[in-house]
């Protein structure tokens, strides 16, 4: 009922284990009490989180509380406090410069019509200098002041890692005993911090990879002597803080992973073909590892069920902006090694040109870029090659997704992807942005080699090209842009009511600016007409109108079935309270007056109605 489920859990376990067999030994038993004392202290600890609504997609294998809180310096709170109110004396003095621009287009328009409008210019230039002056300096106290309250409140979203890798190491020593197995599991986490919303989405992934060492990679005792090893397995789990980004590394000196099995694997799915498995190296093979549903072993436990696979872990360190990879030896143990951001914000992308196209690439895992020319490329579409550092390595070609014929000369993005050296060669480099990647939907149906879209500074919309997918070994699924267009959204439809046909043409014309499809008609009798031949998305209508007005139309369109959730918009004249009551009365969904209408509010209400419908 608490929503302790790990207590909860733990507690049948040991519940069942005694009703089966009552003839438990002492240390049995302590096993189980151990575990159930060690997960009621938990409550009675401190938590580093912040509060926060409990989320139950994750096990972290430590208790959850109804309430978590955070503790934050006198110091830092102040600071914060002090620059949220400079923030908004500067946006106070912002709104003055935007009268001061309304009042300059006022004496534009009626300048316009002066017989010299030439002073009326010469005075709006000296004004226009000044707001700019103004504007400026106002923007670079503002964009330093953000600057700083953001990362002020970064720090104190990052977190010493420590406590959540113990965690790690608990459960690494719990599962053990469950299995039978013996471990030494060693913790190095120095002074390594991380956001605590990037541990809390991680939490999961990591439980994972430690079952993994202790389930797929160390062995029972009995094979660990039989191959000479130590009886008791070792498990290392490392955290290393590198500028603004943090490693974190999950070693065990188990089993290890056959190589040879992952590529059979990746051959027999048609991942990758019989000839070019025969030039896959060890780190390439691996990465097969990470594919949904992907796996060396013939049977799955009880443990390796959970519904969470590698692919998941992957899937998840990239949501963050992370990535990940794998090294593995028969008989000496497998490493994954994790490597996040430090803190969830912005992400910073390289923007690139091909052609006519852009395209943003992530940042961080690049090392360098030069110019080069086409003919220090090797090979042709799909395996191409070039030059590092006197050693051969994948290059791709943006021009090559694109469909595109490449240039005589462009430039060579060299990056580390997943703990190897990729080349991505684009046309030019146009600049760096921090933006916001908003992920695609699968059902989408947009190529595999974008991860996502941005809007630049500019308002530019570009997709977000995935570095997993510039491996050679991913570049069979490749489906190139111009082949493959992304689907455009359907554009929503209006059905727009007015007996007037100004207002008709005026609404008319701000929607379909705004991307909408409009249908205009003239009267209630003719929208009902309209809406039985039809779909639309949403009815915007007026209220006045001959015969049946924009009340009755509303309160009709609610009684019949079929349009009984249909978004409705009121836009009149009428601007009273009791007009406003009753048009929401009817069943409207919103209600705007014409007076003064913004068509930025329109625009922004149809949307909101018709995504909440």
């Amino acid at each position: 009922m608490l929503g302790l489920i790990e207590i909860a859990d733990a507690c049948h376990a040991t519940e069942d284990l005694l009703e089966v067999d009552g003839r438990l030994t002492h240390g049995e038993i302590a096993v189980h009490v151990e575990r159930l004392r060690s997960l009621i202290d938990g409550l009675n600890g401190g938590s580093d989180e912040v509060s926060a609504p409990e989320d139950r997609e994750f096990s972290t294998g430590e208790p959850r509380t109804s309430r978590q809180e955070l503790r934050v310096p006198t110091a830092v709170v102040d600071e914060l406090a002090d620059r949220g109110a400079r923030l908004r004396v500067v946006s106070a003095a912002a709104e003055g410069l935007v009268d001061r621009l309304f009042s300059l287009a006022s004496l534009a328009e009626s300048g316009a019509g002066e017989p010299d409008p030439g002073q009326v210019l010469a005075a709006l230039a000296t004004s226009l200098r000044r707001v700019a002056m103004d504007f400026e300096s106002g923007q670079r106290i503002l964009a330093r002041l953000s600057n700083r309250q953001f990362d002020a409140v970064l720090g104190v979203q990052v977190q010493p890692l420590a406590p959540f890798l113990k965690t790690l190491s608990t459960h690494a020593h719990e599962l053990a005993v469950s299995l039978g197995k013996e471990v030494d599991v060693k913790v190095v986490t120095g002074d390594a911090r991380l956001d605590r919303r990037i541990v809390s989405a991680l939490q999961e992934a990591f439980l994972h990879l430690v079952r993994n060492s202790v389930d797929h990679g160390i062995e029972k005792p009995r094979d660990r002597k039989n191959a000479g090893k130590p009886v008791t397995g070792r498990i290392r789990i490392e955290a290393l803080e590198r500028g603004d980004r943090v490693r974190i590394q999950v070693a065990d000196d188990g089993r290890g992973i056959d190589i040879s099995l992952a590529i059979d694997e990746a051959v027999e799915r048609g991942i990758v073909s019989p000839e070019a498995a025969a030039n896959l190296n060890d780190e390439q093979a691996l990465r097969f590892l990470f594919r949904p549903g992907f796996t060396t072993r013939d049977q799955t436990t009880e443990l390796s069920g959970r519904g969470i696979g590698l692919d998941a872990v992957a899937a998840t360190v990239r949501s963050v902006g992370g990535d990940l990879w794998i090294s593995s030896s028969i008989g000496e143990g497998t490493e994954v090694t994790v490597e996040v951001p430090l803190a969830r914000r912005g992400e910073r992308v390289l923007v690139v040109g091909s052609g006519e196209h852009r395209i943003a690439v992530p940042a961080s895992p690049i090392r360098a870029y030069r110019r080069v020319t086409a003919d220090l490329l090797e090979g042709s579409e799909g395996s191409r090659s070039i030059q590092v550092n006197g050693r051969s390595v994948d290059a791709c070609l943006v021009a090559d997704l694109l469909g595109e014929k490449p240039g005589d000369a462009g430039v060579m993005l060299e990056m580390n992807v997943g703990g190897g050296t990729i080349v991505l060669v684009v046309d030019a480099v146009l600049g760096e942005e921090e933006v916001i990647v908003r992920p695609l939907h699968p059902g989408v149906g947009a190529p595999a080699c974008m991860e996502g879209m941005t809007l630049l500074a500019s308002g530019r919309p570009v997709p977000v090209l995935s570095l997993e997918s510039l491996r050679p070994s991913d570049r069979m699924s490749w489906q190139r842009l111009a082949d493959r267009p992304i689907p455009k959204a359907k554009a929503i439809h209006v059905l727009l009511v007015d007996d007037s046909r100004v207002s008709r043409g005026l609404l008319g014309r701000l929607l379909e600016d705004a991307g909408f499809a409009v249908t205009g008609v003239k009267s209630a009798e003719d929208a009902i007409w309209a809406l039985d031949r039809q779909s639309v998305d949403c009815v915007v209508t007026d209220i006045e109108m001959p015969g049946i007005d924009g009340l009755e139309l509303t309160r009709s369109l609610r009684q019949a079935t079929r349009h009984k959730h249909l978004p409705i918009v009121v836009v009149s004249t009428l601007d009273r309270p009791s007009h406003r009551l009753a048009g929401l009365g009817s069943g409207a969904d919103a209600y705007l007056a014409k007076q003064g209408l913004d068509a930025r509010e329109l625009v922004a209400v149809i949307h909101r109605v018709v995504v909440e419908d």
